[in-house]
C-alpha cells in the first residue's frame, strides 16, 4: 500500500513514519519546505528504501494535487498546534489548519477519493462538561488553535458528506514521548531536569490531562485506517485515564530522582476563559470499532521519554533555557 503521511517532520508523524515502514507500507513523508533542507525528525530514521521524503507545504493547492498522485490512504497530521502561539499569529493557523485540510481533501476527492486519517485534537471539545469526553461532547473553541481544528475537522466531514470521500477523524488526546516539541510540558520538565536546573517556571498545575504514548496513539491511528465502519466517524484516541499537571510533574520527578522546585510564572498561564481544565478521554468507540486500546501506562511512558531525552544527542537539539511558544 502507498502512504502519504502530512506533518511527517513532526512529532507523532515522524512516529507514524517510522511504525508504517516498520509494517511494510510504501510511505510518502512530507517535510515543510526550509531552505535548510532539513527534514525535521525524519533526519533520525534509519535510511529505507520504502520512504519517499517531499519537502512542500499543504497551502499550496497544486502541490497537494501533485503530493497524493498515486497514494492509497493519507495519514493528514501537517498542522500548526502551538496552543501560545496561536495567540500571536491566529491568521497562520487558518491557513494551514484549515485551508491546508481543505487543499488535501480536494486533492483527494480528484485523484478518485483516497481514504484519509485526518488528525484531530481533544482540545476542540474545551473543559470537560462532563466526563470522560465523549465524540458527541459539543466543541468549544477556547483558543484561535482549537477554532482552527474545529475549522479543519467540519471542512474534511463536510468532504464526506458532499462527495463520498472516505474520511476519519482521529481525535487524539494528549500525546507525549519522545521527539515531542519543548513547547509541550512533559519535555519542557525532563529536558529542564536533564540539563541541571533546580527551578522550573511553569503555568497551571492544577488541570488534568489524558496523556497517550505516542506508540499507542500511532497504533490507534492505524487501527482506524484497517477499519472501514471507521469512515464517516469521528473517534477518539485516549487513555479514559485523567492526571492532574502536577501529579504529572512529580512523576517525573520521581523517574528522575530529581529535587526540582516548581515555581509560577505568568508568562506562561493561559487567558482564564482559554485555559482548557479538564480533558479525559472517552476511548469506548474506538475499541467497539477496531478492537484497539492503549498498551503503555503513563509510567511506563514517561520512563521512555526521559531514557530517549537522557541521551547527549537527543538532549542537545533542545533549548531548555527559553520558553517555547
Amino acid at each position: 500500500m502507498n502512504v502519504l503521511v502530512t506533518g511527517a517532520d513532526g512529532f507523532i508523524g515522524s512516529h507514524l513514519t517510522e511504525i508504517l515502514l516498520f509494517n511494510g507500507y510504501k510511505v510518502k513523508a512530507l517535510s515543510q519546505y526550509n531552505s535548510f533542507n532539513s527534514w525535521g525528525w525524519l533526519e533520525d530514521l534509519p535510511s529505507n528504501s520504502n520512504l519517499e521524503i517531499i519537502a512542500g507545504d499543504i497551502r499550496d493547492p497544486h502541490f497537494c494535487k501533485e503530493l497524493v498522485k498515486d497514494i492509497d490512504l493519507i495519514y493528514h497530521l501537517a498542522a500548526l498546534i502551538a496552543i501560545p502561539f496561536s495567540y500571536v499569529s491566529p491568521e497562520s493557523y487558518i491557513d494551514t489548519n484549515i485551508r491546508g485540510t481543505l487543499n488535501i481533501c480536494q486533492a483527494a476527492k480528484e485523484h478518485g477519493n483516497i481514504r484519509i486519517i485526518h488528525t484531530s485534537t481533544s482540545e476542540v471539545y474545551g473543559t470537560a462538561q462532563y466526563v470522560p469526553i465523549d465524540e458527541k461532547h459539543p466543541k468549544q473553541p477556547q483558543s484561535p488553535y482549537s477554532a482552527s481544528k474545529i475549522g479543519a475537522d467540519a471542512i474534511a466531514m463536510s468532504f464526506f458528506n458532499s462527495f463520498n470521500l472516505p474520511v476519519t477523524i482521529a481525535r487524539p488526546f494528549n500525546t507525549f514521548g519522545p521527539r515531542q516539541s519543548a513547547r509541550a510540558i512533559i519535555p519542557t520538565i525532563i529536558s529542564q531536569i536533564a540539563n541541571g536546573v533546580k527551578e522550573i517556571a511553569l503555568g497551571d498545575l492544577s488541570p488534568t490531562r489524558d496523556f497517550n504514548f505516542v506508540k499507542d496513539t500511532c497504533n490507534g491511528f492505524i487501527a482506524l485506517a484497517k477499519n472501514d465502519n471507521t469512515i464517516g466517524k469521528e473517534v477518539n484516541i485516549s487513555s479514559n485515564f485523567e492526571i492532574s499537571m502536577k501529579d504529572t510533574l512529580e512523576l517525573i520527578k520521581k523517574i528522575m530522582k530529581s529535587d526540582v522546585k516548581f515555581i509560577t510564572d505568568e508568562q506562561r498561564i493561559r487567558p482564564q476563559k482559554s485555559e482548557v481544565f479538564r480533558l479525559w478521554g472517552d476511548n469506548s468507540l474506538i475499541k467497539e470499532l477496531t478492537g484497539f486500546e492503549p498498551e503503555y501506562t503513563i509510567e511506563r511512558g514517561l520512563k521512555e521519554t526521559c531514557e530517549w531525552f537522557l541521551k547527549t544527542e537527543n538532549i542537545r537539539k533542545y533549548k531548555s533555557e527559553i520558553y517555547n511558544l
